[in-house]
């Protein structure tokens, strides 16, 4: 079981990375960057993502103290929900102005 949870890890440190380099630099994977029209909104999303999966693995490593298992469910979902639709309003059109 250590290995899945430990996978989970690494795969959450990628996206932090990736939403880290998408705020600051404006850089998207190479298949991505067709797609994404909001980068800061992009990279906001990958972070959260990234952070549900890091806080989940490093709860069950025993790196943090843990919390009630409703509050680590609940908080994780949330926070990988609200990635989801970060990434996908950062691949929404740009809105046009009138003037």
């Amino acid at each position: 079981m250590e290995w899945v949870v430990g996978i989970g890890l690494v795969l959450g440190l990628l996206f932090m990375a990736l939403g880290v380099a998408s705020i600051r630099t404006g850089w998207t994977l190479p298949w991505a960057r067709r797609h994404v029209r909001h980068h800061r909104v992009y990279g906001t999303g990958a972070l959260l993502m990234g952070a549900s999966c890091v806080s989940q693995g490093l709860f069950y490593f025993g790196a943090l103290p843990t919390p009630s298992w409703e509050v680590r469910f609940f908080a994780a979902n949330a926070l990988l929900i609200t990635g989801i639709l970060l990434l996908g309003a950062g691949q929404l059109p740009a809105a046009r102005r009138k003037g």
